[in-house]
């Protein structure tokens, strides 16, 4: 039998592990460093008993299925997903996670001299209000440096306990389960490879949420633009009617865009062109943006202003002057889970049971569950308890991971009973 270990442990083994990816590698997965978690995720899941344990070594997807133990045979085969990559928008080299027992409510000091101002690190409640709700708890922390890399190693830790507790209690009945962790879901890319049929679910969730209680099924719309802009350069002081100047045209085509509908200014379910890269000079600039929003209409519309101000450019400075490529990268999932409402329904009574009211809300953002709803894979979004991701002031919850766990166990014992 493998020796039994509790949710905290296996998270504090995972975030030791470097697995940041990076979209400019061009490989799959982006990096190596998520080779090395997947191997040993392969080997703990093979202990806990999981049978059809797949480590993918190509493309580093680990998959793991366990049967059915129960007489129900209406009940559908459940799926869990985690991702293994941390963001690159702060290091995950060399985390060094510690828990504040007992949090009291004040400012926690993650490091007496950040490394490059000489100043405190410090995690404040009036920086991050969010933390005065964990006066009691337990938290994890990082020194400063680094994030924490809850998102989504704490999905993964919380899976694999939910696993070594049907291992450890085999009393316990559950319907067949299908296990998938991904790579590269930071960088949009966590269902390139992903085999649908080798996981074999009927349905799934992704246990890739935050707060306690977060049960996320409807996401944005997005797409991606890439602007190339073709300049003239010519000597300024023999420039006039002759220089054609590609950065400010590409200033230009920014202020032609909503200027409040941008990430600053926007909240809930209002859409938005975001920058994400300039770069340029005269003869040449390079413009990188993502175009968001959650209703389909709207949507459309963001992306056909963009198409129209390209031709007003190009018809003032000339054709071919500004190159467009634009292409969709995902789609909100709420069209595809709204004719599976017993997902939501029965992860609303999973949380009940643990004393915990569910907070649905739209997702600024994407996950693999909604890739995977498009696929055929209906795939709502669990919350892990961890907050503040993608930074170093990413901290996670004791007590809510453990509750995530029981969340996941309710939510198969409901189907075991299954009555959609």
């Amino acid at each position: 039998m493998a020796n039994s270990e509790s949710v905290i442990d296996r998270f504090l083994r995972y975030v030791k592990y470097d697995t940041q990816s990076n979209e400019h590698t061009g490989s799959s997965p982006s990096t190596p460093g998520q080779h090395k978690l997947a191997a040993l995720l392969e080997k703990e899941l093979t202990e806990l008993g999981a049978s059809d344990v797949y480590y993918d070594k190509e493309h580093c997807y680990v998959y793991a299925h366990i049967g059915s133990n129960i007489s129900n045979k209406k009940a559908p085969t459940l799926g869990f997903i985690a991702h293994m990559d941390t963001s690159d928008a702060a290091s995950g080299k060399n985390v060094k996670p510690r828990i504040v027992e007992k949090y009291d409510g004040k400012d926690i000091i993650l490091n007496d001299k950040d490394p490059e101002t000489g100043d405190k690190i410090i995690l404040s409640p009036k920086t991050f209000p969010s933390l005065k709700d964990h006066k009691g708890e337990d938290l994890i922390v990082t020194d400063g440096t680094t994030l924490l890399g809850a998102d989504d190693k704490a999905g993964i830790a919380e899976i694999m306990s939910m696993l070594q507790f049907y291992h450890d209690n085999p009393g316990y009945g559950h319907g067949a389960l299908s296990i998938c962790f991904t790579p590269d879901e930071e960088i949009g890319e966590g269902t390139k490879f992903f085999d649908l049929k080798r996981f074999g679910a009927d349905y799934a969730y992704t246990v890739d949420g935050g707060a306690l209680g977060e049960l996320e099924y409807e996401c944005f719309n997005a797409a991606e633009v890439e602007l190339i802009i073709h300049g003239r350069s010519v000597h300024p002081g023999d420039a006039k009617g002759k220089m054609v100047n590609a950065t400010l045209i590409a200033y230009e085509f920014q202020s032609m865009l909503p200027p409040f509908e941008n990430p600053m200014y926007t909240e809930g379910r209002e859409g938005f062109y975001h920058l994400t890269l300039m770069k340029g000079t005269c003869e040449k600039a390079v413009c990188y943006y993502i175009i968001r929003d959650h209703d389909k209409t709207k949507f459309a519309a963001k992306k056909k202003l963009v198409e129209k101000i390209v031709k007003f450019l190009n018809d003032k400075y000339g054709a071919g002057t500004v190159e467009l490529t634009m292409e969709d990268s995902y789609y909100n999932m709420l069209e595809k889970v709204r004719p599976h409402k017993h997902l939501i329904e029965k992860a609303r009574m999973a949380m009940a049971m643990c004393g915990v009211r569910s907070k649905e809300h739209p997702i600024r953002g994407g996950t693999d569950g909604a890739m995977l709803s498009f696929k055929g894979l209906p795939c709502p979004n669990l919350c892990t308890g961890g907050y503040n991701y993608h930074g170093r002031f990413e901290y996670a919850s004791v007590q809510e991971m453990y509750k995530c766990v029981d969340i996941i166990k309710n939510i198969i014992a409901i189907y075991a009973d299954y009555k959609r």
